[in-house]
């Protein structure tokens, strides 16, 4: 990681924002939006989450190539999470063939 204070009795960005929480609150969003996602064939998988409030997701399955998938990203799973946790989250998408 670019710029990080090794110090390891310093808080950490992460530690500071919440990360494991915020990683628990977008895990339980999207839980409540697998279903619709998954009943058109698709699923979304969670990559990462940054303190900064940008989330990585995997689409999967028929979302692959599907030309609704910008949709359903920034229309359908963005803004439920900007509503349910603030405006500054943005949804980035990772391609299905990145490796993890």
């Amino acid at each position: 990681m670019e710029g990080t204070n090794s110090a390891s009795s310093l808080p950490t960005e992460a530690d500071q924002f919440g990360e494991s929480a915020f990683r628990s609150d977008v895990e339980r969003l999207l839980a409540l939006i697998r279903p619709s996602v998954q009943a058109d064939g698709g699923d979304i998988e969670l990559v990462s989450v940054d303190p900064s409030g940008l989330v990585r997701i995997r689409l999967l399955g028929a979302c692959v190539g599907c030309p609704s998938a910008n949709q359903t990203l920034h229309h359908g799973i963005e803004r439920t999470l900007r509503a349910e946790l603030g405006p500054s989250i943005r949804v980035e998408a990772v391609p299905a063939s990145a490796a993890q």
